[in-house]
């Protein structure tokens, strides 16, 4: 009996053992591979020193329709954004894309990847993008802002000879206006700019001014007028108005009145004279 319980307890412990030591390998494993891609330690010190100065060339002066996303803890993974050339398919298009770089940069080239989804010849239905820059024609002394411009003239003139999406190729060398029609809307769909903000408020009171205007014009069949602004000229008539306003006759105060105070008074005065002439005779008489 006690030989069975210490066979099980050896088992039991010979177990764990085991599934702790597979945990701690996987943990281990886990743990590399995160330090190796997401960090700058698994590319050289001069490597860094020089994409560092790429890339602060690239942020104060971007190439036309390229900007760069840095970020300073990881530069083996370089993001940016690409605008769609006017006159393409892909035009009022942001298509974002990564280069990976490996850890004998710039002796190997960089992988590149659309991350964004697009119609194109070139590039494949997982984003791989095929570039003989990226290939046979690397060159360690080409620098970052080389790659970016050769993919972005990707997007001008596409290559079908080297396709990596076949059906895009295909309908290139066949039919321009299907595939045009194709490219425009993954773009449309997956890469439209996002359009600037406006203020509503404003365009809906010009459309609603249009609208009342258009809406006087067809009552009225002639062009509406500017409202007139309202000042104290305005409440003055005109001589239409005053031509058939009747007047109000006011009592005449001045020159015009003399006459008639002057007349009472020459009545009186000749009264006054009677009087005395009449007193008179009274007087001789008695004489």
């Amino acid at each position: 009996m006690k030989k069975r319980r210490s066979l099980v307890n050896l088992i039991a412990t010979d177990w764990i053992d085991r599934a702790l030591v597979n945990i701690c390998k996987r943990s281990l494993a886990a743990f590399e591979s995160s330090r190796s891609e997401a960090t700058n330690e698994n590319l050289p010190p001069n490597v860094i020193r020089q994409l560092a100065k790429e890339l602060k060339n690239l942020d104060e002066t971007p190439p036309e329709g390229i900007k760069v996303v840095v970020n300073d803890e990881d530069f083996s993974t370089i993001y940016a954004d690409i605008e769609g050339p006017a006159g393409t398919p892909y035009e009022n298009g942001v298509f974002r894309m990564k280069l990976l770089l490996s850890h004998d940069f710039p002796h190997s080239p960089p992988k590149g990847y659309f991350l964004t989804k697009i119609f194109h010849p070139n590039i494949s239905s997982n984003g791989e993008i095929c570039v003989n820059t990226l290939k046979k024609d690397w060159n360690p002394s080409l620098g970052l802002r080389h790659v970016l411009i050769v993919v972005r003239c990707l997007l001008i003139e596409p290559f079908p000879e080297s396709a990596l999406n076949e059906q895009a190729g295909k309908m290139l060398l066949e039919n321009y206006d299907e595939y045009a029609r194709h490219a425009r809307l993954y773009t449309g769909i997956h890469a439209l700019k996002p359009k600037p903000k406006v203020k509503t408020v404003a365009i809906f009171e010009s459309t609603t001014a249009l609208n009342v205007d258009h809406r006087n014009k067809e009552s009225t069949g002639k062009e509406p007028q500017p409202p007139t602004p309202l000042s104290t000229s305005s409440k003055i008539p005109s001589q239409d108005q005053n031509a058939s306003v009747i007047p109000v006759t006011e009592p005449v105060i001045g020159a015009s009145a003399l006459p008639k105070k002057e007349g009472v008074l020459a009545v009186k005065a000749t009264q006054v004279d009677k009087k005395k002439i009449d007193a008179r005779k009274k007087s001789l008489k008695r004489l």
